[in-house]
């Protein structure tokens, strides 16, 4: 059943699309932007998460990329070429993308705190250091989705719907922690929806360049995967693990996230 939705969504997205598969990531990305955003409003209503849900979410979120990583992005790509080496150098250049953007961008993380160049740590308000660490968060995401719906449609709108499934509460984590510090509803709502339209960025420049240079896709899709597995590796797995005492729920929450996107994935199959 879920075979057939997935098959005639494609279809019927190529069929208003006019056969682009640059509009169809456009929609691919305005969904997970919109699933974002919702999570963000959240914030208007609730005054506080409770840290046991924080956990939950990034460890669902965790789950879903890991998984993601492999059966959308670097599975494809070796099977693409018939070679390892492609994947590999794309692999490696994600990694050192986002070590890159880490290393130079400042931003702050909630729980282990400020990196990037100490120099502007006392240039930036919190609340922006914050919201650079979602934004690079989130790109390795929308690059995932581009570049999965550009080797396979099929593929990348399963992606696109495990993505959109934890964005949700990811919105409402961004956005709730950002409403108690500023002691404001709007801004941290605000921010919310633009760090989900980010995200929809990528998902279109991924989609878009390497539609243009398709024989760079085998990379593209490899750097993609190694971006997202050093995401959650470097930052998210930390994150949730830093309380002993949820660790049986941050387990849970992993394999949920786990079993979802490998269940999305199997109906391909």
């Amino acid at each position: 059943m879920l075979e057939n939705f997935i098959a005639n969504l494609s279809q019927w997205l190529l069929s208003i699309s006019e056969g682009s598969t640059t509009w169809v990531a456009f929609y691919a990305g305005l969904f997970v932007a919109i699933m974002t955003s919702l999570g963000a409003l959240v914030a208007i209503f609730a005054k506080s998460i409770p840290e046991k849900g924080v956990d939950f979410s990034l460890s669902f979120a965790a789950g879903v990329m890991i998984v993601a990583s492999f059966t959308s992005l670097i599975l494809p790509a070796i099977e693409s070429t018939g070679s390892f080496s492609p994947a590999g150098i794309g692999i490696a250049l994600g990694v050192l993308l986002i070590y890159a953007i880490d290393r130079l961008l400042p931003h702050e993380h909630l729980v282990k705190g400020y990196e990037g160049p100490r120099s502007m740590k006392e240039r930036l308000r919190k609340v922006w250091l914050l919201v650079i660490a979602v934004i690079i968060h989130n790109l390795p995401e929308g690059l995932a989705v581009g570049t999965s719906i550009v080797y396979n449609l099929e593929v990348g709108l399963v992606t696109a719907i495990a993505i959109g499934i934890q964005d949700f509460p990811e919105g409402t984590v961004v956005s709730l922690p950002l409403a108690t510090l500023q002691k404001k509803r709007l801004q941290p709502i605000v921010i919310g929806i633009l760090s989900g339209f980010a995200e929809m960025v990528m998902v279109i420049i991924g989609a878009y360049f390497f539609t243009a240079f398709e024989w760079l896709l085998p990379y593209g899709l490899g750097l993609a995967g190694g971006a997202m597995l050093y995401v959650t590796i470097k930052e998210m797995i930390p994150e949730i693990y830093r309380r002993e005492e949820s660790e049986t729920l941050v387990t849970l929450g992993f394999f949920a996230g786990f079993y979802v996107m490998l269940f999305l994935d199997s109906m391909l199959g």
